[in-house]
């Protein structure tokens, strides 16, 4: 299984990277939505919905990212406010996980809020993304938000094992803990640093990128928490099977559904 996860993570990771950086920006726009509707698809299993609802969820996802692809230029100078009202329907979102209880079932309720939780989260994070790329140093500004979540991912993990103490949210992620959460945001803040400042020349001011790093971090800690709890509660361990030892693409991207429209409204209100 290990040898598995190591040499998938080796394709998943010159793949993102030449993602990011080959294409023009309408055409990373278009693979973004292709990843982001797979997810989607498996968004629907988490939100325990019958065959009818999940493809109404597929289809109405499709049109919407359609949609924006289409009308983009128009769309574009609002997007920021667009993505603040995205950030604002996340904190919704996340006030939802505290009154989880080991053991809970999916209802009618909980199958409408997932429905919404499921285009929310994908809009959105499409729309953080097509942003970013389509501004000055567009893919470089995409990495760092990638380099930000993969380094608190790293740090969380290793400060958690050595250091961990006091239990982030025992019931949907007993792994977690405040001690993981501080360890990511710092490595990801030196990460940020580094690639801002000495490799992609980005002219972010120190205090603003603090800002942004943070923000970022502590989002897509969240963002990962929040498909712990969807899988929690319907008793899924993976969300698919398209990355080998892996899982599916909420698996190794959660944490990005959250973080991009955090990150995108930090670097537009603090870096432009």
């Amino acid at each position: 299984m290990l040898k598995t996860r190591i040499f998938t993570a080796l394709i998943i990771f010159p793949a993102t990277v030449a993602g990011v950086f080959l294409p023009p920006t309408w055409l990373f726009q278009l693979l973004i939505a292709l990843l982001l509707l797979t997810g989607c698809w498996e968004f629907r299993r988490l939100a325990d919905l019958p065959q009818a609802s999940g493809w109404i969820l597929q289809l109405i996802q499709t049109a919407v990212i359609a949609l924006l692809m289409v009308y983009w230029q128009a769309i574009k100078p609002e997007a920021l406010l667009l993505l603040a009202a995205g950030c604002l329907s996340w904190l919704f979102m996340f006030a939802r996980m505290p009154a989880y209880r080991d053991g809970a079932r999916p209802g009618a309720r909980y199958r409408v809020l997932g429905f919404l939780a499921a285009l929310i989260a994908t809009t959105f994070c499409w729309t953080a993304l097509a942003w970013l790329h389509d501004r000055p140093n567009g893919p470089f500004v995409v990495f760092l938000l990638l380099l930000i979540i993969w380094a608190s991912d790293v740090g969380a993990y290793f400060s958690g094992k050595q250091f961990g103490r006091h239990k982030l949210a025992p019931v949907i992620s007993p792994k977690k803990t405040w001690e993981g959460v501080y360890g990511g945001v710092l490595l990801a803040t030196a990460a940020a640093f580094l690639w801002s400042e000495w490799v992609a020349g980005l002219d972010i001011p120190g205090f603003s990128l603090l800002g942004i790093t943070a923000a970022t971090a502590l989002a897509s800690i969240g963002g990962d928490l929040f498909i712990s709890f969807h899988k929690r509660t319907v008793g899924l361990k993976d969300t698919g099977t398209i990355f080998p030892g892996h899982g599916g693409i909420l698996d190794r991207y959660d944490s990005l559904l959250a973080g991009a429209p955090f990150f995108a409204v930090a670097y537009g209100v603090l870096a432009l």
